[in-house]
């Protein structure tokens, strides 16, 4: 049997545990590596910024009024769904309710038993260097005792997350602004920026969402971005424009030179993907804080084949994709799946980067995934003999992300109920009102 550690005891770790406990014959008991002192890694909301009493980095980058942006009815794990008795007839949740989901997963597979709680990973270094097939040598350190541990696996799967470390543009006349300036990372309420002028800089899902919570309290609020335009109608306080060009003391002048006065700016410029426990032998980059090589199909490292991550991928339907990239991994170490040859490995890699290139996408958004997700997790899925995702997850996926645009502060509001693996309907009051979702 193959012992495999796990790095993180977040959503894609905790799934990573329980399809490692499902296969017993295959593997040993996982052991799981957690730096704080609970599951559910980003999904733990602290009122807390900047560090924790260990004076470590705080990981969640919750803010207190999140709701997802995804409804619950497609965002589970495939074996485990929400159920709706346990949600008032909602399908768009809280935050604290997807932690409570989490620990009932938890709770129902057993997995606490595997999780070292309040374990950093400090270094991970390969056992035999330039061996595809090596094994992992994994140093940790009790954050209550300060003991160092060494360990070894014959596997590892890594699920340290990606929305922590926050990525910082770098914006001209920053450090001349007079303003406050924070990043989404540690937004938490928006009550200290009642009656100021704020620009939040990016059009993705924290920029809409947050930008909808400060404008509860705000005098005005631009959401500036360089996306194409919401076509939604948004509260009397906020507009959106385009990006930022540079900011001056007292306020921002934008890339078609109209000139914003604000007092405040906050960044939803998005987070880079850190790996500070890995040695220089694990051969693994991050360009541009955004494109994380070799990696193959976005998950196993081309060259040291027993290392995976899990999560690589953004604008996607997490949870779901956790358990396929799970499963493709544990097939290749099985050996119920065969890998192809290195060399075809990264040939592959570059292939899906130039694929994106030729969309017209910035090397950064080599992970980014939209509807290329389907085709991606289909194909995972049958490489390792998975089952694949019902068609109505996409369906409902790629509704919500159209309605999103068209009605930003409304979208959220709507209550889905899927009727079948190709079939969804909307609900009011529990009753359906329209058979939007029929394929």
């Amino acid at each position: 049997m193959l012992r495999v550690g796990v790095v993180g005891a977040g959503a894609a770790g905790l799934v990573a545990a329980r399809l490692l406990t499902a296969s017993p014959h295959s593997f040993a008991p996982p052991v799981v590596f957690e730096q704080s002192a609970a599951i559910g890694g980003t999904w733990v909301y602290t009122d807390d910024v900047g560090t924790d009493q260990h004076g470590l980095p705080i990981h969640a980058s919750m803010y207190r009024n999140l709701k997802t942006n995804l409804p619950k009815e497609v965002m589970g794990y495939p074996d485990f769904p929400f159920q709706p008795e346990s949600y008032s007839g909602k399908s768009f949740v809280y935050h604290d309710e997807v932690l409570d989901y989490l620990r009932s997963y938890a709770a129902k597979f057993d997995l606490a038993r595997f999780i070292q709680f309040e374990t950093r990973v400090e270094n991970v270094t390969p056992s035999e260097v330039g061996d595809p097939q090596s094994g992992w040598h994994v140093t940790t350190r009790d954050l209550a005792t300060n003991k160092s541990t060494q360990h070894h696996f014959d596997a590892l799967i890594v699920c340290n997350g990606h929305y922590s470390v926050p990525l910082i543009p770098d914006l001209p006349g920053l450090d001349q602004f007079k303003g406050r300036v924070m990043h989404s990372h540690d937004y938490r309420v928006p009550d200290p920026f009642t009656g100021k002028r704020v620009a939040l800089l990016g059009g993705r899902a924290s920029g809409m969402d947050i930008s909808l919570d400060v404008a509860t309290v705000a005098s005005q609020v631009y959401l500036a971005h360089n996306n194409a335009a919401l076509v939604s109608t948004m509260p009397e306080n906020m507009r959106q424009t385009v990006g930022v060009s540079r900011l001056e003391a007292d306020g921002a002048v934008l890339l078609d030179g109209t000139r914003l006065d604000i007092d405040t700016l906050i960044l939803c410029t998005g987070y880079e993907y850190v790996f500070p426990f890995l040695s220089a032998e694990c051969e693994v980059s991050v360009e541009e804080q955004q494109v994380v090589q070799p990696l193959y199909k976005h998950v196993i490292h081309t060259r040291y084949p027993r290392i995976a991550f899990i999560g690589i991928p953004k604008t996607v339907l997490p949870f779901p994709l956790f358990h396929i990239q799970v499963q493709f991994f544990l097939a290749s170490l099985s050996g119920r799946l065969r890998l192809p040859a290195r060399a075809d490995m990264e040939a592959d890699a570059t292939a899906d980067l130039r694929a994106r290139l030729e969309r017209g996408w910035p090397r950064r958004y080599a992970h980014t995934m939209g509807s290329l997700q389907w085709p991606y997790l289909e194909e995972l899925a049958a490489a390792a003999g998975a089952s694949c995702l019902p068609a109505v997850t996409a369906a409902l996926y790629e509704e919500v992300h159209q309605r999103r645009t068209e009605d930003l502060g409304g979208y959220k509001q709507h209550v889905y109920r899927v009727t079948g693996a190709d079939s969804y309907v909307e609900m009011a009051n529990g009753e359906q009102v329209a058979p939007s979702g029929q394929l």
